[in-house]
């Protein structure tokens, strides 16, 4: 597997929102952000901190990658881009 890079909740926000995700509602640091997809309605959380955990941010792109048929790896390269 790719090394995940090192990315900011404001980073990854402006990610997800390229993809067509929409912010939702905010609760804390948390931001809640959905997309309707071939699949049905995706609703994911997003933690609005300085640096995600590598762990929840294999998570988040695991999800996104089932929920929208694109592949990690290329997740991770889009993600290195912006």
């Amino acid at each position: 597997m790719q090394k995940l890079p090192v990315v900011s909740g404001k980073r990854l926000l402006k990610f997800l929102s390229k993809i067509g995700y929409v912010t939702v509602r905010q609760r804390g640091s948390h931001i809640r952000m959905e997309k309707i997809t071939p699949l049905g309605k995706h609703k994911i959380t997003i933690p609005y901190h300085r640096e995600i955990a590598k762990g929840t941010l294999n998570d988040i792109l695991t999800k996104v990658s089932m929920w929208n048929s694109i592949p990690k790896k290329k997740l991770i390269e889009m993600i290195k881009n912006i």
